[in-house]
């Protein structure tokens, strides 16, 4: 995001024109310049963020162009790699953004004519004595150079020039980006690709590249033949394992600890610091953030570029992965674990055989790649039944060797690798995981960790509902930050649905409402509902915020109310009020459990499947099947279709009501059929569990109905 106060001060006009004297130019500008390598770090992160942010183009990002440009030109320049990436990243975004013909906003537009004007100074960066100037400028000759039959000599002269790996992969990168901008190099650019990747004399790498990179020029080019070639380039691409020392295995993610073994790959960047005012949830979003952006294989880019053009063909990419997860490479096999979550995250299929594999990587002393697959496996849980038993392994094999407090251990590799899987193991609902959870719960270690999975445990109810409530009851609902972990424990508890956590809820219902905190009181509230008649001797507290000011608290209220004592003549009136509230989804949704006896609301339902926004019609189809019954069954269907084909993620919705209609539900048959067929995933949110339901009720109201 821009910095307006600070940005508002330059006198960018000027520079825009030339590089004015150092008095006209912001301090962190010239810092870009500095001999100090911190110094110039911050100052290239503070035009990211201030002028460049999230890869935008601003007047303020084409007016620091030139400026930019003289830094890069001059050889004396420290660090001008930095300076050259800045300058590609700035005109590909812009050219992107116009399109070929450069004719989107003006700030896009000038951009664009810039890098363009200084299209030569680029091939002058492609050819310089720095290795990384040279990397940096690479893929400036597919954007910037509109010659095509120049652009592309210069990258057929550029392949044999270089000797590292990044450098050729960029080059046959770039080669296919120029074929896509260019028409015009189609033909010539697609003919070299092939050549290099039959060429016998090139290195593995680089023919795998070219490969890939044809594939992604044209896709309908790939054949029968192209994952068994892909495969046997990768496996000559990959390097033999080599023994390193523990020291030298240790990521420098470790620190002082040397518990990576020595195939692990070297991770990048050092863990953030927790803040005593940031919540241990929030360090460790931006902890994940983090490594999820790391790679570790310098074919990881075009092995996920591959995917890409492989998209929906499902088998050849799981053919893919096996390879990758198998590699000898550590490097290739740790960033295949997150392709491979791509993959089942967004594509159907029995994927067995993958899960299998992921399991394959929970190797003590391995704990840098256990715990990326465990974290994983953990988010593919509705189909990691296959590793299920690896999983229970790991989990026994870390505590029998590193003893039972090894949740809280001080290594943290190790530590993560096994909250990982005791989570992913917890997930699964296996009873195994629930001594690491006590430990957890009790030890106060990342205990929020456990707190997040103890919800899936539902027979140890009876241990973990007190030390649940024990940490609800200890919540500061003054304190900034508290509705996050006070949610989590008001989730598990509701989750595992034993009374004995009612008075502790009902306790965080009246101290919310008492501090304020809306937002707490409401999710407590929901909490109550979950528990049925059991939550009846909450019902004076819920009672006394059925009439409150926020829209949320008065329809937690009504939905607790009628879930505890079962009242329509209290609750419908309550319920046909909020469907005038940006609640009426969910108001919906309650008077649809009461039935019958909600037929009050019936009009406004009827008026809200006029609304443009397709949750609100299909929440609203919804009831009025189940108020309305059978009279109401052909509006029902049309408008539950028609919101399914307008957005997929209401199928669940839909889906649900058609099972509930049976053979009022006819008419929708067809789609259930079409939805099978479909390889992508479907449903709310498009993630596993949805789509997993999803699929199991299709087949099971075909089998009832057809």
């Amino acid at each position: 995001m821009i910095d307006e106060r600070e940005l508002d001060a330059i006198d960018w006009s000027s520079m825009h024109h030339a590089y004015g004297p150092a008095d006209e130019v912001p301090a962190w500008l010239r810092d870009m310049a500095s001999p100090d390598a911190e110094t110039r770090r911050k100052a290239v992160s503070h035009f990211y963020s201030a002028v460049h942010h999230q890869g935008d183009v601003y007047a303020s990002t084409m007016a620091s162009l030139p400026f930019l440009l003289a830094l890069a030109d001059d050889p004396a320049t420290p660090g001008r790699a930095a300076i050259v990436g800045l300058l590609v990243s700035i005109g590909a975004h812009a050219v992107e953004r116009c399109g070929y013909d450069y004719a989107d906003g003006p700030d896009h537009k000038g951009s664009a004519v810039v890098v363009r004007e200084h299209a030569d100074a680029f091939v002058s960066y492609a050819c310089d004595d720095d290795r990384l100037v040279r990397r940096a400028a690479i893929e400036g000759l597919g954007l910037f150079v509109d010659d095509a039959d120049r652009a592309a000599a210069l990258l057929r002269d550029r392949l044999p020039a270089e000797d590292g790996t990044e450098e050729r992969l960029l080059v046959v990168e770039t080669t296919a980006t120029l074929a896509l901008r260019l028409p015009a190099a189609r033909d010539a650019a697609t003919a070299w690709l092939d050549a290099v990747a039959s060429d016998e004399a090139a290195d593995p790498a680089t023919r795998l590249a070219a490969l890939v990179h044809g594939a992604r020029c044209a896709p309908e080019r790939i054949v029968a033949s192209t994952m068994p070639q892909a495969i046997g380039l990768l496996r000559l691409s990959t390097p033999a394992p080599v023994t390193r020392t523990g020291d030298e295995a240790a990521g420098s993610t470790t620190g002082e600890c040397r518990c990576a073994a020595p195939e692990e790959p070297e991770a990048n960047g050092a863990p953030a610091e927790a803040s005593r005012n940031v919540p241990p949830q929030v360090v460790a979003a931006f902890e994940d953030l983090d490594r999820h952006n790391r790679t570790h294989s310098p074919l990881t880019s075009l092995l996920r570029t591959f995917h890409q053009v492989l998209d929906s063909r499902v088998a050849e990419r799981t053919a893919l992965l096996t390879e990758q997860i198998g590699s000898s490479d550590p490097a290739i096999r740790h960033d295949a674990i997150r392709m491979a979550k791509e993959l089942m995250g967004a594509r159907r299929g029995d994927h067995t055989a993958l899960v299998t594999r992921l399991a394959g990587c929970l190797l003590p002393g391995h704990s840098y790649t256990a715990a990326e697959a465990a974290e994983v496996l953990g988010a593919l849980s509705p189909i990691a039944e296959p590793a299920r038993e690896a999983l229970a392994a790991y989990v026994l094999a870390q505590r029998d060797t590193h003893g039972p407090e090894v949740w809280a251990a001080p290594c943290p590799l190790l530590r993560r690798a096994h909250q990982q899987a005791v989570m992913a193991l917890a997930r699964l609902g296996d009873m195994r995981a629930l001594p690491c959870l006590l430990t957890a719960l009790d030890g106060g270690v990342d205990a929020w960790r456990a707190v997040q999975v103890a919800g899936h445990l539902a027979p140890a109810a009876d241990r973990l509902v007190p030390r649940l409530c024990q940490r609800l009851t200890a919540e500061d609902l003054s304190a900034e930050w508290e509705d996050m972990s006070t949610n989590a424990l008001l989730s598990a508890l509701a989750r595992l649905g034993d009374p004995a956590a009612v008075p502790a809820i009902t306790g965080i219902v009246t101290a919310s409402a008492r501090h304020g905190q809306w937002r707490t009181a409401a999710s407590a509230l929901k909490a109550l509902a979950a528990f049925g008649t059991a939550a009846a001797p909450a019902l004076e507290a819920v009672r006394g915020l059925a009439r409150a000011d926020d829209p949320s608290v008065r329809m937690a209220a009504a939905a607790t109310l009628w879930a505890a004592e079962g009242d329509p003549a209290t609750v419908v009136p309550l319920l046909d009020d909020l469907l005038d509230s940006h609640r009426r989804q969910e108001a919906a949704d309650v008077l649809a459990r009461i039935g019958p006896p909600a037929a009050r609301a019936l009009p406004r339902l009827r008026n809200m499947l006029t609304a443009d926004y397709e949750w609100t019609r299909a929440h609203a189809a919804s009831a009025l099947w189940d108020i309305g019954g059978p009279a109401e069954a052909p509006v029902v269907v049309r408008i539950l279709l028609a919101a399914w084909e307008e957005n997929d993620a209401t199928s669940n919705l839909a889906l649900a009501c058609f099972d509930r209609m049976g053979p009022a539900a006819g008419e929708a048959l067809p789609q259930l059929r079409a939805e099978l067929t479909r390889t992508r995933r479907s449903g709310r949110f498009r993630d596993v569990r949805h789509d997993e339901e999803l699929q199991r009720m299709c087949r099971s109201v075909l089998a009832r109905l057809s």
